[in-house]
Protein backbone atom coordinates (compact mmCIF):
# COMPACT_ATOMS: atom_id res chain seq x y z
CA UNK A 1 0.00 0.00 0.00
CA UNK A 2 1.34 3.54 -1.19
CA UNK A 3 -0.58 5.95 0.70
CA UNK A 4 0.74 8.60 3.02
CA UNK A 5 -0.89 10.55 5.29
CA UNK A 6 -0.74 14.35 4.33
CA UNK A 7 -0.75 16.07 8.16
CA UNK A 8 -0.63 19.43 6.59
CA UNK A 9 -3.84 18.76 4.66
CA UNK A 10 -5.09 16.97 8.05
CA UNK A 11 -4.06 20.12 10.21
CA UNK A 12 -6.16 22.32 7.70
CA UNK A 13 -8.86 19.81 8.25
CA UNK A 14 -8.88 20.45 11.88
CA UNK A 15 -8.16 24.14 11.36
CA UNK A 16 -11.61 24.85 9.59
CA UNK A 17 -13.58 22.75 11.82
CA UNK A 18 -12.15 24.47 14.55
CA UNK A 19 -12.66 28.07 13.48
CA UNK A 20 -15.79 27.28 11.82
CA UNK A 21 -17.03 26.30 15.65
CA UNK A 22 -15.46 29.55 16.62
CA UNK A 23 -13.19 27.78 19.19
CA UNK A 24 -9.60 29.30 19.40
CA UNK A 25 -6.56 26.98 19.61
CA UNK A 26 -6.33 27.59 23.42
CA UNK A 27 -10.16 26.14 24.05
CA UNK A 28 -9.49 22.92 21.35
CA UNK A 29 -6.42 22.34 23.48
CA UNK A 30 -8.15 23.06 26.92
CA UNK A 31 -10.60 20.27 26.02
CA UNK A 32 -8.50 17.46 24.37
CA UNK A 33 -6.20 18.09 27.52
CA UNK A 34 -3.66 19.62 25.00
CA UNK A 35 -1.53 22.26 25.11
CA UNK A 36 -2.31 25.65 22.23
CA UNK A 37 0.95 25.45 21.04
CA UNK A 38 0.64 21.18 20.30
CA UNK A 39 -2.70 22.74 18.79
CA UNK A 40 -0.72 24.38 16.47
CA UNK A 41 1.67 21.98 15.28
CA UNK A 42 -1.71 19.70 14.67
CA UNK A 43 -2.82 22.19 12.31
CA UNK A 44 0.63 23.63 10.31
CA UNK A 45 1.35 19.48 9.86
CA UNK A 46 4.46 19.61 11.60
CA UNK A 47 3.38 17.05 14.51
CA UNK A 48 1.75 13.78 13.59
CA UNK A 49 -1.03 12.80 16.16
CA UNK A 50 -1.57 9.42 17.87
CA UNK A 51 -4.95 7.74 17.51
CA UNK A 52 -6.10 9.10 20.90
CA UNK A 53 -5.45 12.55 20.31
CA UNK A 54 -7.01 12.68 17.00
CA UNK A 55 -9.86 10.72 18.23
CA UNK A 56 -10.05 13.39 20.99
CA UNK A 57 -10.31 16.04 18.33
CA UNK A 58 -12.86 14.36 16.24
CA UNK A 59 -15.16 13.96 19.47
CA UNK A 60 -14.84 17.33 19.92
CA UNK A 61 -15.30 19.17 16.31
CA UNK A 62 -18.47 16.77 16.22
CA UNK A 63 -16.97 15.08 13.23
CA UNK A 64 -15.59 11.42 12.30
CA UNK A 65 -12.04 10.36 12.38
CA UNK A 66 -12.41 9.91 8.95
CA UNK A 67 -13.82 12.85 7.96
CA UNK A 68 -10.71 14.67 8.86
CA UNK A 69 -8.30 11.80 7.26
CA UNK A 70 -9.90 10.95 3.88
CA UNK A 71 -9.25 14.58 2.55
CA UNK A 72 -5.89 14.06 4.26
CA UNK A 73 -5.15 10.16 2.26
CA UNK A 74 -3.95 10.99 -1.26
CA UNK A 75 -5.93 9.53 -3.86
CA UNK A 76 -9.22 10.13 -1.94
CA UNK A 77 -10.89 12.56 -3.86
CA UNK A 78 -13.57 11.25 -4.81
CA UNK A 79 -15.35 10.89 -1.52
CA UNK A 80 -14.26 14.20 -0.47
CA UNK A 81 -16.04 15.35 -3.74
CA UNK A 82 -19.49 14.33 -2.85
CA UNK A 83 -19.56 15.70 0.30
CA UNK A 84 -20.10 19.37 -0.52
CA UNK A 85 -22.99 18.10 -3.10
CA UNK A 86 -24.89 16.66 -0.46
CA UNK A 87 -24.39 19.25 2.30
CA UNK A 88 -27.19 21.70 2.10
CA UNK A 89 -29.97 18.38 0.65
CA UNK A 90 -32.83 17.42 2.18
CA UNK A 91 -31.78 13.94 4.44
CA UNK A 92 -34.78 11.93 2.55
CA UNK A 93 -33.00 12.91 -0.93
CA UNK A 94 -29.41 12.60 0.33
CA UNK A 95 -30.17 8.91 1.64
CA UNK A 96 -31.90 8.05 -1.54
CA UNK A 97 -28.66 9.21 -3.43
CA UNK A 98 -26.43 7.12 -1.36
CA UNK A 99 -28.80 3.74 -1.93
CA UNK A 100 -28.09 4.80 -5.43
CA UNK A 101 -24.47 5.04 -5.01
CA UNK A 102 -24.55 1.50 -2.85
CA UNK A 103 -26.67 -0.33 -5.38
CA UNK A 104 -23.92 0.90 -8.17
CA UNK A 105 -21.12 0.43 -6.02
CA UNK A 106 -22.13 -3.66 -5.64
CA UNK A 107 -22.46 -4.10 -9.08
CA UNK A 108 -19.61 -2.28 -10.85
CA UNK A 109 -18.46 -5.33 -12.23
CA UNK A 110 -21.65 -5.94 -14.22
CA UNK A 111 -21.77 -2.18 -15.54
Amino acid sequence: MDKNIDYIALGKRIKNKRTEQKLTQEQLGEICELSAAHIGHIERGTRILSVDVLFRIAQVLNVSVDYLLFDSVENNNILSSIEPMLKNTDKNKANNFLNTVRVLADNIDKL
